[in-house]
């Protein structure tokens, strides 16, 4: 390696319009990207880790901006990593060739995927949402669990949501587990971030329907009457539910009724039945 290269790795930055080859888990980018799964360094630097190819390519085809390619050696030559990284270029993203043992560091992985890449942080306002028609969007109150937070997402985009509004201190979009149990959706889904009391402001102009979960005082979610009007999905947190001041603000409180010994069901699965519930309704499906 030259001295113009060893300067480079030193900066920590990889030369636009090139592929580096990085070998060593000490190398100032590797640390830089290890870093990414901390939330901290994620939201100083704006951006975020997606691992897999299909997740990589789908980000790029959807507007996503990459800043990062990272590959293992086992891609290089590859018929479909070889076009991502000379997109990645073309963006002006940097693209790094690396050992197995360097992208298993970034992942945390045993096992880790073969392309992994770094893209810029998207959220979205209020303000951003336009609903119309009988428009569904999924309003998440203080979700703890990554691994729910993903799921719900891409649930929401296999029901043809139109968007996630995560209300108050909820779990991170962009952590590495999040991300993951996305399965990509989380690039096709528009996720809205916004504190309770402007969720709270911002409803009392919604045009639409307000459903929330709740044991108490709820009825049947099988027998909450739908209109042509656009509908948000209000779900509450794991262990607690929805607070009072966002129960009282629904149109309607709906449960979930069981049988057997569970006194509850998981955030997600519940959200998904509620999704497809509403869905449903929508498409005036036969029970």
């Amino acid at each position: 390696m030259n001295k113009q290269d060893d300067q480079q790795r030193g900066s920590g930055r990889v030369r636009p319009g090139r592929v580096k080859e990085v070998t060593s888990l000490t190398n100032p980018i590797v640390k830089d990207l290890r870093s990414l799964a901390v939330k901290k360094f994620r939201d100083q630097q704006g951006v975020f880790l997606a691992e897999g190819l299909k997740l990589v390519i789908d980000a790029i085809d959807l507007g996503w901006t990459i800043k990062t390619l990272v590959y293992s050696k086992a891609g290089k030559g590859n018929s479909l990593v070889e076009p991502v990284a000379a997109r990645t270029i073309a963006k002006g993203g940097d693209v790094l060739e690396v050992s197995e043992k360097v992208i298993a560091a970034i992942t945390r992985r045993d096992n880790p995927q073969m392309v992994v890449g770094v893209f810029e942080q998207k959220l979205q306002s209020l303000s951003s949402i336009k609903p119309q028609g009988n428009d569904v969007y999924v309003a998440l109150d203080r979700v703890r669990d990554p691994g729910n937070l993903g799921t719900i997402i891409r649930t929401a985009d296999a029901a043809g949501a139109k968007g996630v509004i995560l209300i108050g201190d909820t779990t991170d979009p962009f952590s590495l587990e999040t991300i993951r149990a996305t399965m990509g959706s989380v690039f096709a889904m528009p996720v809205i971030r916004a504190p309770e009391t402007e969720f709270l402001s911002w409803r009392k102009g919604f045009s639409g329907i307000v459903v929330g979960t709740h044991l108490k005082g709820a009825v049947d979610y099988r027998t909450i009457p739908y209109s042509d009007k656009p509908v948000v999905l209000l779900m509450g947190n794991e262990q607690q539910g929805l607070p009072d001041q966002l129960a009282s603000s629904c149109d309607r409180l709906a449960r979930i009724p069981q049988e057997g010994r569970a006194d509850s069901l998981n955030l997600a699965i519940a959200t998904g039945i509620m999704l497809f519930e509403i869905r449903r309704n929508a498409l005036k499906l036969v029970p």
